[in-house]
């Protein structure tokens, strides 16, 4: 009877170990063609708009399990947001693993989300894996009376003149609506920096972050959003307004209760008006130690959801692995080298 269990067992091993390897397999090699930002703008497209719409922003979720599921669940409730702008780190890195744990939680968005390449997103050779997900690194669209301008700065370093002449294009078409709104990842400038400090967790040319600010300082842009920073802050570079909301999920070591919180923003553009309102969602206490203790426990969470197959099939391996070394222990490669020596 023993041995029949034993068998059994075994064999119930060996099934575990064949079903995760055929499906850590199938993460690893996945081939990612789904032209996201194409398919999501042609649903904006179909939205009615006119000069009255609502939509989200959020960013840096970086593979969040807990947090980024209740932002989603909270855009979801309120109808009247048409779609959701992400400002990037949507996965911890470049890994197929991580992108495919990352498409299924987008498909729990009820209307489109529309990306912002991040650092964290192109990381480890992650560029063409994102550019076969999503598309294009930079690309614009119109919705009712306002202009939207996505750039790509997720080298943390700059935007090539290359982008900068095509931005100058696109913010020459903005003139014809009421409303620009301009995204980025990395921000041009970090808000907790004084200029003769810079750069801080911002792009790291300042030639290039001089340009890019001087161009946008010629045109009538309603808010530059950018993430990066994980947290929430508002004010104005130069006369330039910008938001950065990076509350999306991501580690928040810091404990001002001012800046540090998990959130997504609300845009209400009603005619010649624009309204940003705060969504705060559940943050880890604001006190160093509970911050501190927060963080390695959301990525051990992470790693084991996003990771489950290949644990799974590890621990199968391991199991049986230990088996036969503790039957065939004497004939065992490594054991017969021991007693030679």
């Amino acid at each position: 009877m023993f041995l029949k269990k034993k068998k059994l067992f075994i064999a119930g091993l060996v099934l575990i170990a064949g079903f995760s390897l055929i499906k850590s397999y199938h993460l690893f090699f996945r081939e990612f063609e789904n032209n996201e930002v194409f398919n999501g703008l042609s649903r904006v497209a179909s939205e009615a708009a006119g000069d009255t719409f609502t939509f989200a922003v959020m960013g840096d979720n970086k593979n969040s399990i807990s947090t980024f599921k209740k932002i989603i669940d909270s855009i979801n409730t309120r109808k009247a947001i048409q779609f959701t702008m992400n400002t990037g780190d949507m996965v911890f890195d470049g890994n197929p693993i991580k992108y495919d744990f990352f498409l299924k939680q987008l498909k729990l968005f009820k209307n489109p989300m529309l990306p912002v390449p991040g650092n964290h997103d192109v990381a480890d050779g992650g560029t063409e894996r994102y550019i076969n997900i999503f598309g294009p690194l930079y690309y614009s669209f119109s919705h009712g009376s306002s202009y939207f301008i996505v750039l790509n700065d997720s080298n943390e370093e700059d935007i090539d003149l290359w982008q900068l002449r095509w931005f100058k294009n696109e913010l020459e078409k903005s003139k014809n609506y009421k409303h620009t709104f301009v995204f980025m990842h990395v921000p041009v400038y970090d808000p907790r920096k004084s200029m003769e400090y810079q750069p801080g967790h911002s792009l790291k040319d300042l030639d290039s972050a001089r340009k890019v600010l001087d161009l946008m300082k010629q045109y009538p842009i309603d808010m530059v959003f950018a993430g990066h920073i994980h947290g929430y802050f508002k004010g104005n570079w130069q006369g330039v307004p910008y938001t950065i909301t990076g509350g999306g999920g991501a580690e928040m070591l810091y404990a001002d209760p001012a800046h540090y919180f998990y959130h997504y923003i609300k845009v209400v553009v009603t005619g010649s008006k624009v309204s940003y309102i705060i969504k705060k969602m559940d943050s880890p206490d604001f006190n160093v130690t509970d911050r501190i203790g927060a963080f390695p426990w959301i990525y051990f969470y992470s790693f084991v959801v996003i990771n489950y197959w290949v644990l799974l099939l590890l621990t199968a391996l391991g199991i049986l692995l230990y088996m036969y070394i503790k039957r065939y222990g004497k004939n065992f490669p490594f054991y017969i080298s021991r007693r030679k020596k």
